[in-house]
This record gives C-alpha cells, sequence and structure tokens, in this order.
C-alpha cells in the first residue's frame, strides 16, 4: 500500500486541495501524535472490556476512528490554552495531562476518582491542566467556553479557548447562541464541529440541509475550514493556525472535521443502522493505521520503533488498570462533599441547624 498524503487543512471549497505540504512537526512531535492516540486507543480498549464485566458504570462512548481530531487539535493549543472535549474526545484530555488511572476510576466511579465516584466517563476538569470537564447537554459548552475566553480577556490573559461539538449538537440552540457571541465580541474561542456521520442513529443529512457545517460560519461572520479529521498532521496544522488567528485578535474560528465514529452511539449501541458500504469506506481511512504507514514509509519511525510504544502503553495500562480495580468505591457519608461550599465537615451539622430552625421557628 502506498503512503497516504498527510495534507495541511485548505480553505473550505479551495480549488488547490491536492497540494501536499510537509508537516512542520519535529520527529519527536510525530511520534507524540502517535503515542497519544494509541494511548486513546488501547485506553478504550481496555475500559470495553471492564464494561462487558460490568465493571465500568453508566454508558461507554468511544472515539475509535475519531482520535485523529481529538489529539491533533489539543496537541496545536498552548500551554495556558484551555479545552473543553465531549465524551468522544478522550485523546484531547490525555494530550492535556490526564492519567489513565483518573480516566479508568472515573468510569468505575471510584472514590480514587477525579470527582471521587460521583459522576462518570469523562465528565470532569483539571484547570491546572487546562481542560474544563463537559456537560450532558449538547452545545452548552460553547457558550461556556465563549465565556471562559471573555473571562481572559478581562483579565489580560492571552489565551486561546476551544470546544468540541458533535454534527448533531451544532443544530442546538446554544451552539448558535454561544458562537454568535464570540463572534460579536471577536473573542479568542476556536469551535471543532466533527462531522460523524451519525447523530445517534440519525444520518447527518436528516438533521441538516446544508453539505457542509463550514457553511454556517459565514452567517456568522467568522472563518470555517474543513479538514481531514482522520489526517492527524492536517488536524493540527489547521488548529494551529487557528489559534494563531484567534490570539491576533482575528475572533473565533470554526473547523469542521470530517470523521465517522466507528462505533455505535455508546457501547450497547449495535450500529445496524450504518450501512455497512458505510463502514468499510471508513474503516479503510483508520487515522492511527494510516498514520503507522505515512511514519514507517517516511522513515520518521520503524515498525519495532511503533512496537515499543505499544508495549509501553500496555505496560502502563495494566498498572492503571490494577490500580482502579483495587481502588474502593467512595462512602456513602461523602454525599454531600462538594455539594455546597462548605466542604470541611460542617455540611451535616448545617442540614441538622437548617432542620431545626424550621422545626422550631428559629
Amino acid at each position: 500500500m502506498s503512503a497516504p498524503q498527510f495534507k495541511m487543512a485548505s480553505k473550505k471549497k479551495d480549488k488547490n486541495n491536492d497540494k501536499t505540504a510537509k508537516p512542520s512537526l519535529s520527529k519527536e512531535q510525530l511520534m507524540d501524535l502517535y503515542y497519544y492516540m494509541k494511548l486513546t486507543r488501547m485506553l478504550e480498549e481496555r475500559l470495553t472490556n471492564l464494561y462487558r464485566q460490568n465493571k465500568v458504570v453508566g454508558g461507554l462512548y468511544r472515539s475509535l476512528g475519531q482520535e485523529a481530531t481529538a489529539v491533533g487539535s489539543a496537541y496545536a493549543l498552548g500551554p495556558d490554552d484551555i479545552l473543553s472535549p465531549l465524551i468522544r474526545d478522550l485523546g484531547a484530555i490525555i494530550v492535556r495531562g490526564a492519567e489513565p488511572k483518573d480516566v479508568l476510576c472515573q468510569y468505575m466511579a471510584k472514590a480514587a476518582g477525579p470527582t471521587g465516584g460521583r459522576d462518570l466517563n469523562i465528565h470532569f476538569g483539571d484547570l491546572s491542566k487546562g481542560y474544563i470537564g463537559p456537560v450532558s447537554m449538547l452545545g452548552d459548552m460553547i457558550p461556556v467556553m465563549a465565556g471562559v475566553a471573555l473571562a481572559g480577556r478581562l483579565q489580560g490573559k492571552n489565551i486561546v479557548t476551544l470546544a468540541y461539538i458533535g454534527d448533531g449538537g451544532i443544530s442546538t440552540g446554544a451552539f448558535h447562541e454561544g458562537l454568535n457571541f464570540a463572534a460579536v465580541q471577536k473573542l479568542p474561542l476556536i469551535v471543532i464541529a466533527e462531522y460523524n456521520n451519525f447523530a445517534y442513529s440519525t444520518p447527518t443529512s436528516k438533521q441538516m440541509a446544508n453539505k457542509d457545517i463550514a457553511d454556517r460560519g459565514v452567517g456568522y461572520g467568522i472563518p470555517a475550514e474543513i479538514v481531514d479529521g482522520n489526517d492527524v498532521v492536517a488536524v493540527y496544522e489547521l488548529t494551529k493556525r487557528a489559534a494563531e488567528i484567534c490570539r491576533s485578535g482575528g475572533g473565533p474560528f470554526l473547523i469542521e472535521a470530517k470523521t465517522m465514529r466507528m462505533k455505535g452511539h455508546a457501547e450497547h449501541d449495535d450500529f445496524k443502522y450504518v450501512p455497512k458500504e458505510l463502514i468499510a469506506e471508513w474503516a479503510a481511512k483508520d487515522p492511527i493505521s494510516r498514520f503507522e504507514t505515512y511514519l514507517t514509509s517516511s522513515e520518521v519511525s520503524t515498525q519495532d520503533d511503533l512496537q515499543q510504544v505499544n508495549d509501553k502503553i500496555a505496560a502502563m495500562l495494566d498498572e492503571a488498570v490494577d490500580h482502579a480495580e483495587q481502588s474502593g468505591l467512595p462512602e456513602p457519608s461523602t454525599a454531600l462533599g462538594g455539594v455546597y461550599a462548605d466542604d470541611n465537615g460542617q455540611v451535616e451539622k448545617t442540614i441538622q441547624e437548617k432542620k431545626h430552625s424550621a422545626a422550631f421557628g428559629d
């Protein structure tokens, strides 16, 4: 098989789409991208095994086939920039420093997890590492991240914020309101819209009349470009350029990543509503297989180098899974911790005092 061509993302409807550009990344950076994509996939494979053993609490939402979009975009951000993922953007928070053991504990609702067993999947954040946890209401993180961008400006910080959204989520009111506000205020916000081909079981063509999500950029008066979401180098290059534009005062930037989730909405979804021909088409575009071929054919690495990376990840995940499985569940008495502002052992006392006041009219 000939080596895949990795291209710079091009402007929508640019007639020079066939021009190949050399990546501006070093060998070390290219190997970083491979490591993060492979770690994302292998970690999700471990989660799938745990899910089938009934050790994962709630749903499991795979990013199979979409790792390049999350990893390439997050890798392009600066150290002080802030992003907010969706449930399929595990790779983005891995790039920002999320630990596999924390992800595993979170999915298994363990006390050692980032939310102490109070929430699941990747509904957690760490501002010290530059990412904010998402909420389940799709589209709502667009205005939130516009607000973070505005807060950064008011604080005199030259930061860029990034939010992810799926093709179904772009039809929500929050997506429109948030992006429109960001456009009017010229906020340094990048929105990456993942063209998944399906929003749950609804084909994108059944919920959106225009062919490309990028068409919406015109309506907001902001730049919008399309990128091959399965080409990690192209995603990186476009996101880096978008960040430079945002950081220099150019306002928000909309990126449409053409990709496809190669699993159902969640692990319980059998995916039967997707035509087999479409699955086969996108399986041939697998971002990790493509990148492996590129790395070896361009002599960035050898097959032995790639195997060493895989072995390193496997060993790390063995330890992370053992840690998660041996960790305990949260004590019921800790359920109210973090719910109220006073979390210094006074929560229960405060509640009892309020009950007493209500009963005796104090």
